[in-house]
């Protein structure tokens, strides 16, 4: 029997930014601007969505102002709470990416996973984090240190990688080692060199692990920090690595798409990824 997914990823700009408003604020317009979407979403039967990096916040860290550690939150807490009875509501599981208070100097870039009926089933950590040319990231974030966990949800086995992470190919083969049908890469990316890598690289993770992959960047641009334009084009790419939905680079968009998860298997038994890998020659090319 097929196993057919109807999946949602949501884009979005930003609606106010410092110094229109305190940070509370800021938060709070960006969700009362994605809420619209997150119902659309629910209206069309969405089975499992995801938002985008940081989703409730500017993606600030091209300053490096203190100030923005006071937007970091408990996960789980007010933010997931508050997905989660949307979630609840539509049947749907989501991807929530917030920035992560867990104590005092410990601030993390965290996506949580949501099942359908609501249940916080667990987080993820951005485990790379850049500190280079306007992402600075290491300013306000601590690398993640809860490996790279795979999420049994109602409708998937579902792992997350976000933004940078991408640029690294290890942890993509082990979402796929630990079960992952699809792997969510919430983002915020400017035009540039990226923009090239964003269709090469997410790709190639999905054609070389056999899964399933939901790419999210924001767009715009964001004043006062000016780091360059959102491009947006978020889109879903199956196991051959072939692109099969694809949002705008300009506009606010929720991208809806299905597929077969059975294609997995198909693409599997065809390219023996896991069965066929040789572990013990890798660690032999490597000496730290």
């Amino acid at each position: 029997m097929s196993r057919i997914i109807k999946s949602g990823l949501i884009q979005m700009s930003l609606p106010m930014t410092e110094g229109e408003g305190t940070i509370e604020e800021i938060k709070e317009a960006m969700v009362q601007k994605h809420i619209p979407l997150i119902e659309e979403a629910g209206r069309q039967g969405v089975q499992i969505l995801c938002l985008q990096e940081i989703f409730n916040t500017p993606y600030f860290c091209p300053g490096q102002d203190k100030a923005w550690y006071a937007s970091a939150e408990a996960v789980p807490g007010p933010t997931t709470d508050r997905m989660a009875e949307y979630a609840k509501k539509y049947n749907m599981v989501m991807i929530v990416p917030v920035y992560e208070r867990e104590a005092a100097g410990f601030l993390y870039n965290t996506a949580a996973v949501i099942d359908a009926d609501g249940t916080y089933l667990g987080k993820y950590r951005k485990n790379h984090i850049p500190h280079t040319s306007g992402f600075w990231e290491k300013f306000f974030f601590k690398p993640g240190n809860m490996g790279y966990p795979v999420f049994q949800t109602k409708y998937a086995k579902v792992g997350v990688y976000i933004c940078y992470d991408r640029h690294f190919p290890d942890g993509a083969r082990v979402l796929g080692l630990n079960g992952a049908e699809i792997v969510y890469n919430p983002s915020a990316t400017v035009a540039g060199l990226s923009q090239y890598l964003w269709k090469l690289e997410q790709p190639a993770h999905a054609a070389a692990n056999g899964y399933f992959m939901g790419c999210i960047n924001r767009v715009g641009t964001e004043k006062p920090w000016n780091l360059g334009k959102f491009y947006g084009t978020s889109y879903f790419v199956d196991p051959r690595g072939q692109i099969i939905a694809q949002a705008s680079e300009d506009n606010d968009e929720l991208l809806v798409t299905e597929f077969d998860l059975d294609m997995i298997d198909e693409v599997r038994s065809t390219w023996q990824f896991f069965r066929d890998r040789r572990p013990e020659t890798y660690e032999k090319l490597v000496e730290l």
